[in-house]
């Protein structure tokens, strides 16, 4: 009844404006039709093809821009265009960890929770044992000339509510130390371009699901080179770092850029000296 009315409805207008409208002819273009995937080749478009087991080329073709934009829908990646770009390879990476994240060994088995951070494929995960107890999700380590420090490491001060003491009160959520002020903490900035200062930056979704997933003393491994970085020494601090560190002052603490959280004032509840203590060890 309902699509006769509109077959009627149809034809009243049609007569209206003069012109015929065939009956049981569709009037309205069907929203759910997909446009037309007219994405070019993206820098990641062989790593892509291989993960979604395409021909291998390294060359978009229509079938490919549909497969791929496919994969962006099922994993929440916009825009889902079809283009085999960073943020959908960083999102390969993580769910092509998902089935087993070590599966390389490269994270210590023990029997107590480790928080796993692979640099190489910017994401981490923490397991107990061969348990997966937080499964792997993206990350943002340090810069080239502020990378990451890797080794063992425990969780030995957190602030559910941190603002750093360097960059502008920068807000830290969720901060979970783990060696000499690089931290885990969220970040609502672009998780997936540039990095931080040394601290390994989640989601704040993922920051506060780790907030609850570890607790201090649990044990931190750290290992590979974040892309487009250069693993070296750091150099010698000059004479105005030694004085600042002489006085308290925390010149090599690792947390995001001013560019990526905007600054902020301190809350009252937040006053001055929040830089953790140093860190007493690693296990």
């Amino acid at each position: 009844m309902g699509s006769s009315r509109v077959t009627r409805s149809a034809v009243a207008v049609g007569l209206l404006l003069g012109v015929l409208v065939p009956t049981g002819v569709a009037t309205a273009v069907d929203a759910s039709t997909p446009e037309e995937c007219t994405a070019g080749t993206g820098p990641y478009q062989q790593e892509l093809e291989e993960h979604l087991k395409l021909a291998v080329d390294g060359r978009q073709t229509p079938a490919d821009c549909e497969a791929i934009r496919t994969f962006q829908s099922a994993n929440g990646v916009l825009p889902a265009d079809g283009y085999a770009g960073l943020v959908t390879y960083r999102t390969m990476l993580v769910v092509e960890a998902r089935a087993n994240p070590n599966a390389a060994g490269r994270c210590p088995v023990r029997s107590f929770r480790v928080a796993c951070v692979d640099l190489t494929r910017q994401l981490m995960w923490v397991q107990t044992g061969n348990r997966v107890v937080y499964a792997p999700v993206p990350i943002r380590s340090g810069r080239d000339g502020y990378e990451t420090r890797t080794g063992a490491f425990t969780v030995y001060w957190r602030d559910l509510d941190h603002y750093s003491d360097v960059y502008d009160n920068a807000p830290m959520p969720y901060s979970q130390f783990f060696s000499e002020g690089q931290a885990f903490h969220g970040t609502p900035g672009d998780l997936f371009t540039g990095g931080s200062h040394g601290c390994v930056n989640l989601r704040l979704g993922d920051a506060r699901r780790l907030w609850n997933t570890l607790a201090e003393d649990d044990a931190v491994y750290v290992w590979g080179v974040k892309p487009g970085t250069e693993r070296k020494l750091r150099p010698r601090p000059t004479e105005v770092e030694v004085e600042a560190e002489a006085d308290g002052v925390d010149v090599d603490a690792g947390v995001v850029t001013p560019a990526d959280v905007p600054p902020g004032s301190r809350p009252e509840e937040h006053p001055e000296g929040r830089t953790p203590p140093p860190n007493p060890g690693a296990r």
